[in-house]
């Protein structure tokens, strides 16, 4: 008897690496996603996509880790699965609607390029005193769809992500949450580098895009500290992967709105995996 198969489709957005599923019925997609992400014993990534119908939108997104555990939302699996159904499903640039427990986005592919506008930012809060490893360290706080932290170094390379950011990712400031951890450097006005420890992939991943995202608006703010009404404010961000990714916004009242999320997305591979 031939083993059960599901199909696959693997992409990269920024660096950030992902499979896409299409619906697979009856699927524990946490066993899955432990299973597919294994970059050892499985094809290796950092999460599934999964492509889905919605009474919401268009289409629906849900985000498994390579952990196992559900995202509320990811900024570069949006981009990629919005290349996805550009290409597969919809042949079209038009812009369209995908559901994610982060709330409706809007997403436009054209080939291997992708933009999101994501769900409004909530929660921001800068300058945090915590303590860690009893020394105390700032930080700023946003939720770009998943909660996200921001802690401004001088110079990034020298950072051991791996090591330092789980006292952060766990601190009992954003539990039960957890939070993603941003190391981010300023290198000129309107670019930042950054390095990011993922929640559910739970190490540092080439790039993050609600990291980014939030980088970039925390950068903003603070260096825009009383920004009233401003259109297509924008900041580039230089992910570990080399990229530059874009992030593109609007103030109104002091309030960030309307934020888009600019990148590539590429298509790498396609199989079929053993169940």
């Amino acid at each position: 008897m031939p083993p059960k198969t599901i199909d696959f489709v693997k992409m990269s957005g920024a660096g950030n690496d992902f499979l896409v599923l299409e619906s697979p019925k009856g699927a524990a997609l946490k066993k899955l996603a432990t299973a597919m992400c294994d970059r050892t014993n499985g094809i290796g990534a950092d999460g599934l996509l999964v492509l889905g119908p919605s009474r919401k939108a268009a289409y629906r997104m849900r985000i498994i880790n390579a952990d196992g555990s559900e995202a509320e939302m990811c900024g570069n699996g949006a981009r990629c699965l919005a290349a996805y159904i550009a290409r597969y499903k919809k042949k079209g640039h038009a812009p369209f609607t995908m559901e994610t427990l982060a709330g409706i986005i809007d997403a436009e592919a054209d080939n291997e390029r992708a933009r999101v506008r994501l769900s409004p930012p909530a929660g921001y809060r800068p300058d945090i005193p915590i303590l860690i490893n009893k020394r105390p360290v700032t930080v700023h706080f946003i939720d770009t769809g998943v909660p996200h932290i921001v802690i401004y170094v001088d110079t990034l390379k020298n950072i051991d992500v791996n090591r330092i950011a789980p006292a952060f990712r766990y601190h009992k400031k954003f539990m039960p949450r957890g939070t993603n951890v941003n190391f981010v450097e300023q290198l000129k006005p309107g670019l930042v580098a950054i390095r990011t420890y993922e929640r559910g992939v739970e190490a540092e991943t080439k790039a993050c895009g609600t990291g980014s995202v939030a980088a970039a608006l925390v950068t903003y703010l603070k260096t825009h500290p009383d920004p009233k009404h401003v259109a297509k404010a924008r900041m580039d961000v230089l992910t570990q992967s080399g990229e530059v990714l874009k992030v593109i916004f609007d103030v109104t009242d002091g309030q960030v709105e309307n934020v888009h999320l600019k990148g590539s997305a590429h298509f790498i591979a396609q199989g079929q995996f053993f169940i």
